[in-house]
């Protein structure tokens, strides 16, 4: 039986352009976020990727780190952005789970939109779910974020809170992934079990982390959604420009 409903498929051929920012100087986890995506934008979007230049921290885990990063990061991105040899980008996405200082930087110096993969994630998880919760690496991120999501996004009243997998932000990459991975699904049972039906992976180095979450809370059957800020983020400005 023919589907009596309406419907339109998309004929638009306009490129966009994104660039995905690295607050940190680690290349690698730039590229980790730059793989995790390449499934999930359509063919008429590029993303690229900028990486903070080598005088930034190699890892954000606190305010210093974030005030260090933005300030070396907008100097550079500032030349890049007005250089005519350049790609012309239609969109910004930070790529720190933080509400980094880099992003309203952004907001006020250029016309473009700009994210952070921290609210992208947030405000996913008030579509998609009741609860919302975030995997963070260490227990001082845990504080921050859970300071972010109380007085910057004003989404308390909705949080399961935050739980720690106790790795650092380097340690994603460089110790044993059976220990990675351990650490992160123990924190997202921990919020499953406080409540949460949305978890946000809470830093940028666990994009390629969001299935092994996936399996160890139950995604298949739907009951818990993990949120990855990276690709979501992505999303959001696909639609914003």
């Amino acid at each position: 039986m023919p589907s009596s409903l309406l419907s339109v498929t998309g004929t638009s051929t306009r490129h966009i352009s994104i660039l995905l920012i690295n607050p940190n100087s680690t290349p690698s986890m730039t590229e980790s976020c730059l793989r995790s995506i390449a499934g999930t934008i359509p063919p008429h979007v590029t993303v690229y990727g900028f990486t903070a230049p080598v005088t930034a921290p190699s890892a954000i885990e606190g305010r210093a780190d974030a005030v260090l990063s933005a300030a070396d990061c907008f100097r550079a991105l500032h030349v890049m952005v007005n250089d005519p040899s350049q790609p012309r980008f239609d969109a910004f996405l930070v790529a720190c789970f933080s509400a980094h200082p880099l992003i309203p930087m952004l907001r006020e110096e250029f016309t473009q939109p700009c994210i952070g993969i921290m609210e992208a994630s947030l405000y996913a998880s008030r579509m998609c779910g009741e609860r919302l919760s975030v995997i963070t690496t260490g227990q001082r991120s845990r504080f921050l974020h859970e300071d972010s999501i109380n007085t910057t996004y004003g989404l308390g009243s909705f949080s399961a809170g935050c739980e720690a997998a106790d790795i650092s932000v380097l340690e994603l990459e460089t110790k044993p992934k059976e220990e990675v991975y351990a650490g992160l699904v123990s924190a997202a049972r921990r919020l499953v079990s406080k409540g949460a039906d949305c978890i946000c992976l809470g830093c940028a180095g666990m994009t390629e982390m969001q299935e092994i979450c996936q399996k160890a809370v139950g995604m298949e059957q739907r009951e818990v959604m993990i949120i990855d800020g990276v690709a979501m983020g992505v999303q959001f400005l696909i639609g914003l420009t």
